[in-house]
């Protein structure tokens, strides 16, 4: 297992969400549960894959209809470093995506 380079929020977000499930979770599931893209998501999961925390199956569940989906599940070493990482922010990231503050707009000046 390697040791991640940077980890930011949406890496926190997603060890967060894989560290909650009792089960493998697919891809789209972890978007919406996020908050994050998937241009954010889906290269996070390869790059956590290749570090050796996650591993990936395709779903075998030939009574779902719909195209097939990837399974990602923390390895028992990824579940371990994922504990650490997501202590170190602050309790955790907590959905950190609703709770970024939205810009104000002004109200226009009369001349």
């Amino acid at each position: 297992m390697e040791p991640l380079g940077r980890i930011g929020g949406a890496t926190v977000d997603v060890l967060e969400v894989l560290l909650k499930s009792d089960q493998p979770r697919w891809g789209l599931e972890i978007i919406k549960l996020t908050g994050r893209p998937s241009g954010s998501v889906y290269p996070l999961l390869d790059r956590l894959e290749r570090a050796g925390w996650v591993t990936s199956s395709w779903d075998d569940d030939s009574e779902r209809r719909g195209p097939r989906r990837r399974m990602y599940v923390l390895t028992p070493g990824g579940a371990q470093e994922a504990v650490k990482v997501c202590a170190k922010t602050a309790g955790g990231a907590g959905n950190r995506t609703k709770a970024r503050p939205v810009p104000v707009t002004r109200p226009e000046v009369a001349r």
